[in-house]
């Protein structure tokens, strides 16, 4: 049984457009057809599936415009946000294109002779992959491309706040060669009914989950009843470090981009500054008056920041906020929300004198709020900046190189940007220590998640 739900658009909540609201039984066809889909979709030579794949990504360039205008509308990210995601998005299936011919294998010896050992890898089989709402075109095509390279059918469940842009992607794909059944898009909003039943039947082998850290926990004990492939990029609090020596202006650009980047809204955006006391006084200022300088306000007319996903995430970012005033924290610089402001927007804001107990340093903001805390001892700070269940990125600015390498070695996280404010890329592995998740995306590591090892022994005597 199915039938639809709307899509509004956060900055206006206005209605853009519905889709299929597919329950459990709907869901589980679009298995079943990709379970036959697999059959044959496997058997595709590599590089036919790697000529579909760049198909696709040129397919996604040339259509840039209305891919961003659907990512600005049903998310609410700002233009300049949504039409990066978009072309960061397609990377992925011009990196997979390249991947898909590179599986390696192994032929060796024995140690003790007699015995020829042939290591393979197969795909693994009909894939679930459930994306988030924050990154809608990313998320998906990171999952997807290294999929469809591997020889992996999907079923894709899109977060019910922005559907869209994955059934567009999903129509680029088959536009570009890929068989209808070998990629589906399953919109619901019964996720609780739906996933535990998807992830029950035997012809579903992956799962590969981008969300919360608690969700994630849910998912993997659903996946522990038939020990079910699992692949999870779950929550993050990064810190950001600037040390004494650090090129303030440099810091400062960073820092925009780690902490604004899609208004916040972002796992690896930067959650905690930590400042030395000799450079606090120029970047605080420098940043605050940068911060003060963003404009806010509906994307479609060009703003920097745009809502948050809806309103009870800009109430629970205003809580953090006035929790952390509460416990002596300052704000220091705050950009003007326009008149008539919604509840799902959150001026862009600057908290200084942030005592370390506050609730705002131990939860994932998820939004355009950025809390200073001054240090002096880099071996009190790090026992500080690692303090967090998960561990997906970390920032850190430093005059001098080798030093702030060797900050970030020292850091639990899986990703750490040195002097650059942003971490992903297509071809490095995407993923965090900790209760931050399980696997990696991006890169060849990427393509391994959708693959199985088989080794044959072969009598060599």
């Amino acid at each position: 049984m199915s039938t639809t739900f709307d899509v509004t658009n956060p900055a206006t909540d206005d209605v853009i457009g519905n889709v299929a609201d597919l329950d459990s039984a709907a869901v589980i066809e679009q298995v079943g057809r990709a379970h036959k889909a697999f059959a044959e979709w496997r058997e595709v030579p590599p590089r036919r599936r790697a000529e579909i794949l760049q198909n696709a990504y040129s397919r996604m360039i040339a259509d840039l415009e209305r891919l961003r205008d659907i990512v600005v509308a049903e998310n609410g990210k700002s233009q300049a946000d949504a039409e990066a995601e978009i072309k960061y998005a397609a990377e992925f299936f011009r990196w997979y294109a390249e991947e898909a011919v590179r599986l390696d294998g192994e032929y060796t010896t024995a140690p003790a002779g007699g015995v020829r050992n042939v290591v393979t890898r197969h795909p693994v089989g009909v894939a679930l992959l459930i994306t988030p709402w924050n990154f809608p075109a990313a998320m998906a095509t990171r999952k997807i491309g290294p999929a469809l390279a591997a020889g992996c059918t999907v079923v894709l469940k899109p977060a019910r706040e922005t559907p869209l842009t994955a059934v567009a992607i999903t129509e680029i794909l088959h536009a570009a060669g890929v068989p209808e059944d070998a990629v589906q898009v399953a919109t619901t909003t019964a996720t609780r009914d739906v996933v535990p039943a998807v992830l029950a039947d035997d012809r579903v082998k992956k799962l590969s989950f981008t969300g919360s850290t608690a969700v994630g926990r849910t998912l993997l004990a659903e996946c522990s009843k038939r020990v079910v492939n699992a692949s999870m990029e779950l929550g993050g609090n990064a810190p950001f470090i600037v040390t004494g020596d650090a090129d303030i202006d440099a810091a400062v650009a960073g820092a925009m981009v780690a902490k604004f980047r899609n208004g916040g809204q972002a796992c690896t955006a930067a959650n905690r500054f930590y400042v030395h006391r000799d450079a606090v006084e120029a970047f605080t200022q420098k940043f605050g008056e940068k911060i003060s300088a963003m404009s806010v306000g509906d994307p479609a007319t060009g703003t920097d920041i745009g809502p948050m996903i809806h309103a009870k995430a800009g109430s629970e970012i205003r809580e953090l906020i006035q929790g952390a005033v509460d416990q002596g924290a300052e704000i220091s610089a705050q950009a003007q929300l326009p008149d008539g402001a919604g509840d799902a927007y959150v001026a862009p804001t600057l908290l200084t004198g942030v005592p370390q107990d506050a609730a705002i340093l131990h939860e994932e903001i998820f939004g355009p709020v950025a809390p200073v805390v001054v240090w002096d001892d880099l071996e009190e700070l790090i026992p500080l900046a690692n303090d967090a269940e998960v561990g997906l990125s970390s920032y850190v600015y430093a005059g001098d190189l080798k030093a702030a390498m060797k900050i970030g070695e020292r850091l639990e996280a899986g990703m750490v940007g040195i002097n650059r404010g942003i971490v992903s890329d297509p071809s490095a592995p995407f993923g965090g220590v900790k209760q931050a998740g399980i696997g990696r995306e991006g890169g060849h590591w990427g393509i391994e998640e959708f693959t199985e090892v088989q080794y044959l022994s072969v009598d060599w005597s």
